[in-house]
């Protein structure tokens, strides 16, 4: 059931300051304040913001949150989900030209074959300005079926430079199907906007291969951004152990589960080890894991410092995870009592780094203290 959702001054919110002030931490840029902008979020998953002000946050059960206007309203017009394990209403995406189209995208874990099984979805629909309802909504791809149990659903969507969306999809638990090209399992894809196949995608007309991987070898990616440069970056849950940071490139085997820095549960190796000729190696891993979800690159504008770090939220250990890139990914702990189950990290509009906890039920930014 959906809790009340409260909200903090978020009428004037999502684009300028003046917003609660919940607690402070302590950076290397100085002191930062956090400012919860609604609690009361039943288990959230994504958040997008809106050309206009306000922002949509997804509820992993299957609901869809307008905040705007000071004040919270669900949106209708949903598909049907399977919110089972890892599974329901996940990532949101809105894309650059929404104030003229209107259209955001969706993705969700889809009922599949009757008997239990599901799969990743990805969904296109038009949100009208204050309509509170989505309409035309319409599936523009579901992963091919076979898949039962509710773990690695992926799943994040970017809007590639040139349009086209990036959709990941985790392994679904089936281990060997991340190297399997006639499955989407454990794979990026590369989708045009109506859901169809680019011609010069690494895989197409290659027989057996599905023509919408662009990458693959992946466990489960739950954070996915561009940097500056329009390159997609994604993290990805490894087992014990192992957690990745990627930089995704046309047509690379990421090696998952052939190769990786982590174990398995029971401690017993995974694979050959950690490299194998034709195999890409991570950009950077965290052992022991830190369950990443939610990735964000900052332009600088409020700390020029940090400008081209990741920002990657830390479901096990409860704060944000900045890395310099430049430095070998050199990490810094951003954490405080609101970063509780990090699930989604975004720059907003405003320049803050905006964040989901799932513990807290709360959305959240991050401006200089």
């Amino acid at each position: 059931m959906q809790r009340r959702v409260f909200l903090a001054g978020v009428g004037a919110a999502l684009a300028s300051p003046g917003l609660v002030r919940a607690g402070t931490m302590s950076s290397s840029a100085g002191r930062l304040q956090v400012e919860t902008v609604a609690t009361g979020l039943d288990e959230p998953w994504a958040v997008g913001f809106l050309p206009e002000g306000g922002a949509l946050v997804t509820l992993r059960g299957g609901g869809l949150l307008a905040i705007t206007g000071g004040r919270a309203r669900p949106v209708g017009g949903l598909p049907a989900v399977y919110a089972g394990g890892q599974g329901g209403l996940l990532d949101l995406m809105i894309p650059r030209d929404f104030a003229r189209s209107r259209t955001l995208f969706l993705s969700y874990a889809k009922p599949q074959d009757g008997r239990g099984g599901a799969g990743t979805a990805l969904a296109r629909a038009v949100y009208a300005d204050g309509a509170g309802q989505l309409t035309g909504l319409r599936d523009i791809f579901e992963m091919t079926p076979g898949s039962s149990g509710g773990r690695h659903f992926g799943s994040r969507i970017v809007e590639a430079p040139d349009g086209r969306l990036f959709l990941t999809i985790g392994d679904r638990g089936d281990r060997p199907s991340a190297q399997d090209l006639a499955r989407h399992n454990g794979a990026v894809l590369c989708l045009n906007r109506d859901g169809s196949v680019p011609a010069d995608n690494p895989f197409v007309g290659q027989p057996g291969a599905r023509p919408e991987i662009w990458s693959y070898g992946h466990r489960n990616p739950q954070g996915a951004t561009l940097d500056a440069r329009g390159r997609l970056w994604i993290t990805e849950h490894g087992a014990r152990g192992g957690d990745e940071v990627n930089l995704v490139e046309r047509g690379v085997n990421y090696g998952w589960p052939v190769i990786s820095y982590g174990r398995h549960y029971s401690g017993l190796p995974i694979g050959e080890g950690t490299a194998r000729p034709g195999m890409a190696q991570p950009a950077h891993y965290w052992d022991p894991s830190i369950a990443p979800s939610g990735l964000a690159v900052h332009d600088g504008r409020l700390w020029p410092e940090w400008r081209g770090h990741l920002f990657a939220g830390s479901l096990k250990f409860d704060y944000i995870a900045r890395l310099d890139p430049a430095r070998g990914f050199a990490e810094e702990r951003l954490e405080a009592d609101e970063t509780g189950r990090v699930r989604d990290v975004r720059q907003g509009p405003d320049g803050a780094i905006w964040f989901l906890s799932v513990t807290n039920g709360s959305l959240n930014r991050i401006v200089p203290g």
